[in-house]
């Protein structure tokens, strides 16, 4: 045990004076008319009102205790483990065709809802990937930059879709940036890349990813099917892919990567906290027993 100011525990020669001098002292105050009679049966009298004037030293005892800040290390508990997750979001021209975008735009925030405490970045793409928001904890930071995505607000040429150029620069973006923690990589796009189209392109792009332990996970945006290569490329991963057609659909796949990668814990080091409760304890037994002392005792003359 330690504290936080333990130059106030000199401050304890004072009721340790006191309670040398209720044990050392002779006389018990004014004399009432009892005190004449016969107390040769009563002999515990003496220490009961010597036990009773060291109450309030006690009580002193815990005060400056806790004055003095007690604390103890605390035993190790559970933290969170860090999930880097960054968004890869297709923000071509097709994926402002049926509000898939603004379908994609809430699946996302929702999902950010509900992972906090994890870091989440943002990388938009089309024909070349851009940086959009670094991983933070911050989610707000993502919620306000996702409006601003909007694929029509885009020059026009990010119209293209190139997964593999996206996934290569993200891969490069959470090497550097997420250096403790899990790494995941959503991507969300509608289309065919056109960067992919060899299938040992996009395995060997898989074992990059792989061995810097990111996961890809592909959600379709769209009512065709997922592309194989893309497929292939997020389960060598460790991903899935899924396919989704409306905004219910989005969030049951976003519900489902949760469940994929859950909420993981480890020991954490050990802090220190405050350790004020056998003090006070201690502080409160001297003040109660006091006040039974003023009520019966009779070491003053009422």
């Amino acid at each position: 045990m330690s504290f936080t100011d333990p130059i106030i525990l000199l401050l304890l020669a004072v009721p340790v004076v006191l309670l040398v001098w209720a044990w050392q002292r002779r006389g018990w105050g004014v004399a009432m008319p009892f005190d004449h009679q016969d107390h040769a049966r009563a002999r515990w009298t003496p220490w009961m009102l010597s036990a009773f004037d060291c109450l309030p030293a006690i009580a002193l005892i815990g005060v400056i205790f806790i004055l003095a800040g007690p604390q103890v290390l605390r035993k190790p508990t559970k933290q969170r483990v860090l999930t880097n997750i960054q968004f890869c979001v297709d923000v071509s021209g097709s994926m402002s065709m049926g509000r898939r975008y603004e379908m994609a735009r809430d699946a996302v925030e929702e999902f950010v809802d509900s992972r906090e405490g994890d870091a989440f970045g943002l990388t938009i793409f089309g024909s070349y990937p851009i940086r959009w928001v670094p991983l933070t904890q911050d989610l707000d930071a993502i919620r306000n930059a996702l409006p601003f995505a909007d694929p029509q607000r885009q020059p026009m040429h990010m119209g293209g879709t190139r997964i593999g150029s996206a996934l290569r620069f993200c891969h490069g973006n959470m090497v550097t940036e997420a250096e403790k923690g899990d790494r995941m990589i959503i991507l969300v796009s509608d289309g065919m890349s056109s960067d992919l189209s060899d299938s040992n392109a996009a395995l060997e792009l898989a074992d990059e990813l792989k061995a810097s332990n990111i996961t890809v996970h592909h959600v379709h945006v769209g009512s065709g099917s997922v592309p194989a290569v893309v497929q292939d490329l997020a389960r060598e991963t460790g991903g899935e892919a899924f396919v989704a057609t409306d905004r219910k659909g989005l969030q049951r796949v976003f519900d489902q990567i949760g469940r994929l990668r859950p909420d993981r814990f480890e020991p954490g080091g050990t802090v220190p906290m405050d350790f004020f409760l056998p003090f006070a304890i201690l502080g409160l037994v001297g003040l109660g027993g006091h006040l039974v002392g003023l009520c019966w005792g009779r070491y003053t003359p009422w």
